[in-house]
């Protein structure tokens, strides 16, 4: 990916952070006619008002000393959030199942009130995401799926961002990598830094936990309309 397209991503997600380099990493594979979701998000992706409307997924791969791994992630597009994540030695589709049931329960366990209703879930076509268990997982959580073209970053770009980050403020400031473990117990640093920490300016220079429970401490002051 070329230092404009990097920038141009930046630009329409809202996030500024340290300089990417030039190359880009291609995990995409399109399985030829396997059915797929529409893209629903249409990369309006200032739309969202609050968290759970749409999250975003996608991985990566990292090279180590004892052959590649994969790292997935999936994001609140509201307030960028980190929600679910795994780092696993295959790209099969266990990888990204499991970290939409991490997300799911990330939710669940931090609120109550969390409903799937009216959330969507975007992804690129994959082959991982386009599968048969993939769409069986979004289904039996009440999840819509979402699914952008192939190997256009634009579709995905809120994500694309993100892993960007990932591969520049962690993976790539390690001269070598010695496994997954390694690379499983940085990124779960990585990611509460992330989390709480990390300064976006699309969230108004705060943290996704912050800007999180900004909101939801402004939805419980504002009075209900009779």
């Amino acid at each position: 990916m070329g230092r404009d397209q990097v920038a141009r991503l930046m630009r329409i997600c809202g996030i500024s952070g340290a300089v990417r380099g030039k190359r880009r990493t291609i995990t995409t594979t399109s399985e030829q006619g396997a059915p797929r979701h529409p893209d629903l998000i249409e990369r309006k992706w200032g739309l969202p008002v609050r968290p759970d409307q749409w999250w975003v997924a996608d991985f990566t791969y990292t090279w180590t000393l004892a052959g590649f791994v994969y790292t997935a992630f999936c994001v609140d597009v509201f307030s960028r959030r980190i929600l679910g994540w795994r780092v696993m030695s295959t790209k099969a589709t266990p990888l990204v199942t499991s970290v939409l049931e991490q997300a799911v329960f990330t939710r669940r366990r931090t609120d109550f009130r969390f409903t799937t209703t009216g959330l969507v879930h975007h992804s690129d076509a994959g082959s991982q995401y386009t599968s048969l268990a993939f769409t069986d997982a979004l289904r039996d959580s009440g999840i819509a799926g979402s699914i952008g073209s192939v190997g256009d970053a634009l579709d995905n770009a809120l994500m694309e961002s993100a892993i960007g980050l990932y591969k520049t403020e962690l993976i790539d400031r390690h001269q070598s990598w010695t496994g997954r473990a390694e690379v499983e117990r940085e990124t779960a640093a990585w990611v509460h830094w992330y989390n709480t920490d990390r300064l976006h300016s699309s969230l108004s220079y705060q943290s996704p936990i912050d800007y999180e429970a900004q909101y939801r401490n402004d939805a419980a002051s504002t009075p209900e309309v009779a």
